[in-house]
């Protein structure tokens, strides 16, 4: 499995070695989630680099999300697949497992491996992720927040946190609007 090389092709910046693996193994991803979309799920690369995209998450339904759109960004290390991506909501929301910096406690968010506590593995890609992170909007993991303030609202008000989800949360135009 050696990649030694690959990527400097013609190129005096060094550049990581699996670079190469990660461009192909992320164009692949993008196709066949252009072939095979999920609902309320879309993602795009960024128009200058491969390893940085967008991604747009519909609430899901019978959540306090419901009817509203996030947008997060993701972010592939050079040696993707072998470790995660890191993912972060660009729109405020407020989850017991988002912190109020968009950074997400997941499992899979995690790298796996010999002392450590994460799930990542390389047989996941951007469409599992996104689609494990929409599922989690609707089943937060409470046994291990970042918000705790929203661990305890999601199980004892339902009708609270839900007010506190609409207050933080912005749709994706008036995020735009207040940036210009």
């Amino acid at each position: 499995m050696s990649s030694v090389g690959q990527g400097t092709k013609g190129s005096s910046q060094a550049r990581p070695a699996n670079n190469g693996n990660v461009v192909k193994r992320l164009q692949s991803e993008l196709m066949t989630l252009m072939i095979s979309p999920t609902p309320g799920i879309s993602v795009f690369p960024s128009d200058t680099d491969i390893t940085q995209w967008n991604a747009t998450l519909a609430g899901p339904t019978s959540t306090p999300y419901e009817n509203l759109t996030f947008k997060l960004t993701l972010s592939y290390p050079s040696n993707y697949p072998y470790a995660p991506p890191e993912v972060l909501f660009k729109t405020p929301i407020y989850h017991p497992n988002v912190d109020m910096s968009g950074r997400i406690c997941l499992d899979i968010l995690k790298p796996a491996g010999q002392g450590k506590e994460g799930a990542w593995s390389a047989v996941l890609n951007t469409g599992s992720v996104l689609l494990s992170i929409q599922s989690l909007l609707g089943e937060p993991n409470n046994a291990s927040p970042l918000n705790g303030e929203a661990a305890l609202l999601w199980d004892r008000d339902q009708t609270e946190y839900k007010k506190k989800v609409l207050a933080r949360h912005q749709e994706p135009a008036e995020m735009e609007a207040n940036a210009a």
